[in-house]
């Protein structure tokens, strides 16, 4: 699958910019409605990944190397694999410019790349990562040693961190915290261990019905709460780190604070192509309209994913459905009728919150309650936990990467159904 890789410049019905969940996604599901449309993807990775597990791998609960595949498996064979990155969409002329100097045609776009984890704003980490103790489960090859630091620390202090929103699956940060926690209290250590969780935020999650069962759980593992603290600088060799703090009437405190293990969490940015090509908000996002999804000015332009503006989650639970939205109503454009299918902002973020529970939180725009099961979303279960780390990877590759729209709650007919 996905061995036909472009040599030269061709013109396709659809571009897709990203090979990620939402990119490879959207195309089998173009696909099964429409077999006959000639879809390129461009994306310069060798190797997808199923991030969501980084946490569980940080826990020592799942296998690292289950997180990842080749691309050439997963891009569906119909679709054109343009191996290279896209540095430029000129929307007027109906063109991705690549990195290789290639320039690609299109009838429609589909812009989902991911957004970029910018370790570069926070001075000194890159040279520190997955060593002196820091670590971060937002990177593949760092889940590993976040288990390492977890279960070789004995006492000492624990920092975990969490930036400024929007962030990929706004849970991750805290739910590192929660499982290396559990495993402390589990090994008897926890009470050696000095726990604080450093958010830049005001609230510990989004969705104001969440908060009361996980301060529970902060209350539970002794962690304290530091919230409006900033993660900007660290020394690994030292063992310290710094925050920006601020009070509440906006002054902001430098301070600094020693560690044995860091757990850090990036500032994420939208990828700069988009700004430059005249697609973003003010904020860099894709802009699109959010229950469409879109684009505002271009017509022929759609966005899912991390990169769009839809203040939704951002989480590969939010892409399962968006990727339906997109492929009907891209279709619908395609075909000159109305865009009848409207995305609700759904989002999930199962909250591992202990070894064996986990608090599955389901929601839409402007936190409204979205369960999938009729039960009540607030408290921690043991059948959440197998969801997560049994049926979820398996709707992944088997189900969203193959155009198989389960439990997506859609009423449109799709073709070709399996």
């Amino acid at each position: 699958m996905g061995e036909k890789i472009l040599m030269s410049a061709e013109i396709f019905d659809v571009v897709i910019i990203g090979g990620g969940a939402a990119g490879i996604g959207v195309s089998a599901s173009l696909l099964r409605r429409r077999p006959d449309l000639r879809i390129a993807i461009v994306e310069p990775s060798d190797t997808h990944y199923y991030q969501p597990a980084w946490t569980l791998v940080g826990a020592g609960e799942f296998d690292v190397t289950r997180t990842r595949r080749a691309m050439a498996t997963l891009i569906p064979a119909q679709v054109t694999w343009i191996k290279t990155a896209a540095t430029k969409v000129a929307p007027d002329r109906r063109s991705v410019f690549c990195e290789d100097g290639r320039e690609i045609r299109y009838d429609q776009l589909i812009v989902c790349p991911g957004l970029r984890l910018a370790w570069e704003r926070i001075e000194g980490l890159e040279q520190t990562l997955g060593k002196n103790g820091v670590t971060s489960n937002y990177r593949y090859d760092l889940s590993s040693y976040t288990w390492e630091l977890v279960a070789q620390l004995k006492k000492g202090k624990a920092l975990f961190t969490q930036p400024a929103m929007p962030i990929k699956c706004a849970g991750a940060p805290q739910k590192a915290l929660y499982l290396s926690c559990d495993y402390w209290l589990r090994s008897g250590v926890l009470s050696q261990i000095e726990v604080e969780f450093n958010n830049a935020g005001a609230a510990l999650f989004g969705v104001a019905a969440f908060v009361p069962p996980l301060m529970e759980y902060m209350k539970k593992y002794q962690a304290q709460l530091a919230f409006n603290s900033n993660l900007v600088k660290v020394d690994g060799a030292e063992r310290l780190a710094w925050f920006d703090v601020k009070d509440a009437d906006g002054n902001v405190t430098r301070v600094s604070k020693s560690f044995d293990m860091l757990h850090v969490v990036p500032p994420q940015v939208a990828p700069n192509f988009i700004r430059d090509s005249g697609l973003a908000d003010g904020a860099g996002w894709c802009e699109v309209d959010h229950a469409t999804l879109q684009h505002l000015r271009y017509p022929n332009i759609f966005s899912l994913g991390d990169a769009c503006s839809a203040p939704n989650a951002k989480t590969v639970a939010a892409v399962r459905k968006q990727v339906v939205i997109v492929a009907e109503n891209l279709i619908a454009a395609r075909e000159e009728r109305m865009l009848s299918n409207k995305y609700d902002g759904y989002g999930a973020c199962p909250l591992t919150v202990e070894k064996g529970k986990v608090i599955l939180a389901e929601f839409g725009y402007g936190g409204k309650l979205l369960p999938t099961f009729a039960l009540d979303p607030t408290i921690a279960r043991r059948s959440a936990w197998f969801l997560k780390t049994t049926v979820f990877p398996v709707v992944y590759w088997h189900g969203l990467l193959q155009g198989r729209e389960w439990l997506t709650h859609t009423s449109s007919t799709v073709r070709n159904p399996a």
